[in-house]
């Protein structure tokens, strides 16, 4: 037996050897067509008993009952759970039993997919069920599943409960906890529900560069990498939109995208560094137009996903039919902490943010101040969709303007019970006026801020060629499925979020467990008082044992002016 393996581990391995023994191939290539699910069959088949005389279906066993000569088993395909029934003599008519009484009794394990064919019944207890007339091996599961038990009310406990395992090991928890799966699919409802109302409107979805030479379109930390052939520094985009804008100088009069973004920052409840964005821009279009057309779309999502614009949301309820609250950015500070921001110089405004508590930095500039405080003060505080509008110029390089007030532009950010869904423009389309801005975030940049913008000549060079008046809008579609799911962390609405490392048993001799117990935690040690304190050691023990440890990445040595130092890595 395997080194490692548990009890249960090493007996499914010997199930395999006995099932290719008996002539089985447990994992057999040829296709299984299925004709039957288990939804559909418990929906349907009272309606009409008689289009389920032969059903084929496949899954997982979920759980057992063997009674000797008749078993009842639980199989989960991707609709749901059916009761199975298997009787010996039928599926064994002739003298050799080795199909129930060996490969299905014992050489099966639940977790084990199988494909059965038979015809739908009724049991005595009123159970929907399948009389399985012929079995098939299909996939012999080598781990065992967790056990999850129900009460009579269907309440789970003692279930696949972790959530690091869970997010970890997303093809255990959906196995094992599959009503998860409705967030899944609600996700997938919310952007099919988007794509085909702007499809509806005649806008054209597109595809724009991941690896990027200019990490553009937002103010974020790049992820960097390089290329190469082309021997040049590549970024993983932050955003799509300065691409998005060139097709309509290209006359695309509008173009959308469903794609993931790469911001190398912090993670939490609401961020992870890979995250899935939809932007979209409109010719000839403006921010309040842009305000009308989201209203519309996300109550249709709201519909789609939940069957009403009315949305459960934690203690809340999210009311998601138009119009939305309206407030500018400097409105809004005043509306929840009192102070008038909008005359402020940047260190008046610094100096609000001691008073208000608000930890900052010298290389925030006057936008980023503001932001600071707007996050601290404001939003919590929205839990309607609100439209958050006219924000400082200083932060937002990409917007146009504002047609009547000074030093402000025409933007809004859509907040929802707390947070941020949606950022939009009345987009710049000025070539001289988005230079000189681009030219400001690089001032920024060398204060030190590593989230300002980039300079991107080429991008300027399209607009100098001539943009229209355009609009564009970037919603987060991460959080907007948490809305519509009732979720509180993003782990929970993407499959595979970001995870540390897992940390894994490293194995060691009685050799190396000698010396690692005389390292402690965070202390560095002369490697030569480390050898001296192991007298009977040979210079070849020593020096195999050490080359071990440091080649298992547990110990590390450091040599300094003052010797060779042992200590943990």
């Amino acid at each position: 037996m395997s080194i490692g393996l548990s009890e249960q581990e090493q007996l499914r391995r010997e199930s395999l050897k006995q099932l290719r023994a008996l002539g089985i191939e447990p994992y057999p290539a040829e296709a299984y067509e299925v004709n039957a699910y288990a939804a559909d069959i418990l929906t349907n088949y009272e309606v009409d008993k008689t289009a389920y005389k032969t059903v084929v279906l496949a899954g997982r066993i979920m759980s057992r009952n063997i009674m000797g000569a008749a078993s009842f088993t639980e199989l989960q395909d991707s609709t749901g759970r059916i009761q199975i029934y298997l009787k010996r003599d039928e599926l064994c008519p002739g003298e050799d039993k080795t199909l129930y009484n060996t490969v299905f009794k014992k050489l099966l394990d639940i977790g084990d997919f199988i494909g059965v064919k038979g015809y739908v019944f009724t049991t005595q207890t009123g159970e929907i069920s399948v009389h399985v007339t012929e079995f098939k091996v299909l996939s012999k599961s080598l781990r065992p599943l967790p056990i999850v038990k129900r009460d009579d009310e269907g309440n789970v406990y003692d279930g696949f409960t972790n959530p690091e395992l869970r997010y970890r090991m997303r093809y255990v928890d959906l196995t094992v906890n599959p009503d998860y799966k409705q967030i899944f699919i609600k996700r997938s409802k919310v952007i099919n529900t988007m794509r085909s109302y702007f499809d509806n409107q005649g806008w054209m979805e597109v595809e724009t560069p991941i690896l990027q030479p200019i990490h553009g379109g937002a103010a974020a930390r790049p992820f960097a990498t390089h290329h190469n052939t082309l021997d040049m520094p590549l970024y993983l985009r932050i955003a799509n939109e300065l691409y998005l804008k060139r097709l309509i100088v290209a006359g695309f009069d509008g173009v959308y995208e469903f794609g993931k973004m790469f911001r190398n920052e912090g993670m939490d409840r609401t961020h992870n560094p890979e995250f899935t964005s939809m932007e979209i821009y409109v010719a000839y279009k403006d921010y309040i137009w842009m305000m009308a057309m989201v209203e519309e779309c996300l109550e249709k999502v709201a519909i789609a996903t939940t069957g009403s614009h009315l949305v459960k949301v934690g203690a809340n309820e999210i009311n998601f039919e138009g119009p939305y609250e309206k407030l500018t950015m400097y409105e809004s500070i005043q509306k929840y902490t009192g102070i008038d921001v909008s005359a402020m110089t940047e260190d008046e405004i610094a100096q609000t943010c001691k008073d208000l508590g608000i930890e900052i930095d010298d290389t925030m500039g006057r936008g980023k101040l503001i932001d600071e405080i707007f996050g601290a003060k404001v939003e919590a505080n929205l839990i309607q969709p609100t439209y958050i509008t006219d924000y400082p110029i200083e932060m937002t390089p990409l917007a146009k303007k504002h047609r009547t007030a000074e030093g402000l532009v025409e933007r809004f950010e859509l907040f929802v019970n707390g947070k941020e869904i949606a950022n939009a423009y009345s987009e710049l389309n000025d070539p001289i006026d988005q230079k000189e801005r681009l030219e400001d975030q690089l001032k920024l940049a060398a204060r030190g801020d590593d989230e300002a913008m980039a300079m991107d000549d080429d991008f300027v060079r399209a607009l100098e060629y001539g943009m229209p008046p355009t609009s564009g809008l970037g919603i987060g579609i991460d959080r907007l499925v948490m809305l519509m799911t009732n979720q509180s962390t993003i782990q929970e609405v993407l499959f595979f979020p970001q995870m540390r490392p897992e940390k894994k048993k490293i194995e060691m001799t009685p050799e190396e467990t000698e010396l690692y117990s005389l390292i402690a935690e965070g202390e560095q040690y002369l490697l030569a008082d480390i050898k001296a304190k192991l007298t009977d050691w040979s210079n070849k023990k020593w020096d195999t044992t050490l080359k071990a440890l440091t080649g298992k990445g547990i110990l590390k040595v450091a040599k300094t002016d003052d010797g060779l130092f042992l200590s943990h890595k």
